[in-house]
């Protein structure tokens, strides 16, 4: 597990960059957190790191946008599913077990769906109103060198 805080949303960019850039095909990145906490501008980040250049917004309506960057990136918002059942409508195993990365806003609403293996990142408001602290949990070997790797980077200053 890695604990890392933030005073601002661009420190929250930066380290979602970071991890978009140590990601590859098939990962799957959950994201938890109250509204507000910052989950998208988490997922604007990782965007970044995986070279899209469109805006990523919140598909809060559409449940699902895709991007192309140096992966295929598909952003799930699932806030506003009835149940679990919608997404086997949306056809997410296409999308789960694909050559693209998954990131998954609200993840904790279709737990049971999500593959074992993935991370789980989790954003908390703390002391001030830009003020984070994301903890990021991995679940499977690819998932601790991607950990690893952004502890590297952290130690590095990079």
């Amino acid at each position: 597990m890695l604990k890392l805080n933030t005073e601002s949303v661009e420190e929250t960019l930066q380290i979602g960059e970071q991890l978009g850039k140590l990601l590859d095909k098939g990962n799957i990145v959950c994201l938890s957190g109250d509204l507000g906490a910052g989950k998208t501008s988490f997922a604007q980040g990782i965007a970044k790191g995986l070279g899209v250049k469109d805006y990523v917004t919140s598909p809060t309506y559409t449940i699902i946008n895709e991007y192309e960057g140096r992966l295929p990136l598909y952003h799930f918002d699932v806030y506003r599913l009835n149940d679990v059942e919608e997404m086997h409508e949306l056809g997410y195993e296409e999308y789960f077990f694909s050559d693209g990365v998954v990131v998954l806003e609200w993840a904790d609403m279709v737990r049971d769906i999500i593959p074992g293996e993935r991370l789980w990142i989790t954003i908390l408001n703390t002391k001030g109103d830009n003020s984070r602290e994301i903890i990021i949990e991995p679940t499977g070997g690819v998932y601790d060198n991607i950990v690893k790797g952004m502890e590297h980077n952290e130690n590095s200053g990079c």
